[in-house]
């Protein structure tokens, strides 16, 4: 509740007539006087959730001068998975090109998707996980990939959690470059298991982590990820946080598999 009009005015009111009255008086015109301003405040609706999407889905594919083949099939292949409408089809179409152009509001969109978020990890977690189709689409994936991060920054995801989602598709993360399913000499070696990303880096741990360690970033984790708790979501957005919570569990299976976990 806001109460500050009321505390200003019901001081002012003290000060000037120096009675109990007075002060009454004041608080009263102080919260209509804060009543009628704030009416007069723009309201913010709602972002709709396409809209900056797929504008930034277009600044990423224009990140390095021109839009590549693949670019376009990775998009066309969200929006047939998304199932959306002839008309917003249109309109996601529409704002892909805006995404492409030198004056696109990239800072709006990233705005327009933090507040959809609304301060939600999980969210924000199957929000990336559906733009890092367009970033492995075609090569010169750094220039995506910064436009991502400036995507991930806004919404409090650092490197760590960006490498465990890259991870779970086959793919791995060093410094700015993005390889495919073999992480290379630099990664640590997986337990043995059935053939699949890294494990620890799906956890987001170290391969020396205690099992204390590795069962709270697991639970951590399936809790962020858990499709159950994501509310009111495109059902697509749904189904990669289901298969994003399979890749968890199947991640830490196996290591507790290799080091004897009970």
């Amino acid at each position: 509740m806001n109460w500050i009009g009321t505390a200003i005015g019901a001081f002012v009111g003290l000060i000037v007539t120096r009675s109990f009255l007075g002060m009454c008086l004041g608080a009263l015109f102080g919260r209509a006087v804060e009543a009628m301003l704030i009416g007069t405040r723009p309201v913010r609706r709602a972002p709709n959730f396409l809209d900056p999407l797929f504008g930034l889905i277009g600044a990423m594919a224009k990140a390095d001068g021109r839009v590549s083949d693949e670019e376009i099939a990775a998009t066309e292949r969200l929006m047939q998975r998304m199932c959306l409408e002839p008309a917003q089809r249109r309109e996601a179409i529409a704002r892909f090109n805006a995404g492409k152009t030198p004056g696109f509001a990239l800072n709006a969109a990233i705005a327009d998707l933090r507040a959809w978020c609304d301060g939600r990890r999980d969210h924000a977690y199957i929000l990336i996980d559906v733009l890092l189709d367009v970033v492995y689409a075609g090569d010169n994936a750094d220039a995506r990939l910064a436009v991502l991060r400036k995507l991930t920054l806004n919404l409090g995801i650092d490197d760590r959690e960006l490498a465990a989602l890259a991870a779970m598709r086959g793919e791995a993360w060093h410094g700015r470059a993005w390889h495919g399913a073999n992480p290379g000499r630099h990664a640590p070696p997986p337990p043995p298991g059935n053939a699949g990303p890294d494990p620890y880096t799906v956890l987001g741990v170290a391969p020396n982590a205690d099992e204390r360690t590795v069962k709270h970033a697991y639970r951590k984790l399936m809790s962020e990820h858990h499709p159950d708790k994501l509310g009111d979501v495109p059902e697509v957005l749904r189904r990669r946080a289901e298969e994003r919570a399979r890749e968890i569990n199947a991640a830490y299976e196996r290591i507790k598999s290799a080091r004897k976990f009970k």
